[in-house]
């Protein structure tokens, strides 16, 4: 988890802040595009498969969308305020995934939940890491030239959505060509993993921006 260098603009060459803050957003839109048309298609696959990596990636999938749209309200309108409760609605919405994801796996663990077979789920966490991958990096770019915590944060949310839809991907493709049923909680305790560092990441932060809000 890295530093936020300040970027300062010397040349013509380097993008203005006006120019950074719209290349943002037209990430966080694409980010919140694909997200509103993955929890309907994850919702549907967690449902008929009974998936418990998809009902898991679905709910991070939500988070996202949350997030997303923090980060737009952010962009919009800077003040440290506002930062500061778009840092805390991200930690707190990683918290409330984790212990979801727990009791799901949990659940599908002691009655050895079996799940069908997921052509629709293995497509579109196939699809949503490419997707993902590219946007994180975007944001990434971004908000480390805008020296925004807030957009470099949420880039991290996005590269987790990528990992674990890779995780998911893999938990549902063993599940249907092998038959290992565990590969699918299993899966989905991966996302405990990342959301409990992203939610400790936030956090961090979000008291940094307190104690420095105090001293002023």
């Amino acid at each position: 988890m890295g530093q936020y260098p300040s970027v300062v603009c010397l040349t013509t060459d380097v993008p203005t802040n006006t120019a950074l803050v719209r290349r943002g957003l037209r990430l966080e839109f694409a980010t919140l595009a694909w997200n509103v048309v993955g929890v309907v298609i994850l919702a549907y696959g967690a449902w008929s498969a009974r998936s418990v990596a998809l009902a898991g990636f679905g709910f991070d999938t939500l988070v996202e969308i949350g997030a997303s749209a923090v980060v737009v309200w952010e962009l919009t309108g800077v003040d440290q305020t506002r930062r500061l409760r778009a840092l805390r609605w991200i930690g707190t919405s990683f918290v409330v995934l984790i212990v979801y994801v727990v009791a799901l796996s949990a659940i599908a663990f002691v009655r050895h939940v079996h799940p069908d077979h997921s052509a629709i789920g293995i497509a579109w966490t196939g699809a949503t890491a490419v997707v993902m991958f590219a946007l994180a990096a975007g944001k990434a770019r971004a908000g480390r030239a805008l020296d925004n915590p807030v957009l470099v944060t949420e880039g991290r949310v996005t590269f987790v959505d990528a990992l674990l839809a890779l995780a998911v991907l893999i938990g549902l493709a063993l599940n249907a060509v092998a038959g290992w049923w565990w590969a699918d909680p299993l899966a989905a305790l991966v996302i405990v993993y990342y959301a409990q560092r992203e939610a400790r990441e936030a956090f961090t932060h979000l008291r940094s921006g307190v104690t420095s809000q105090r001293q002023q």
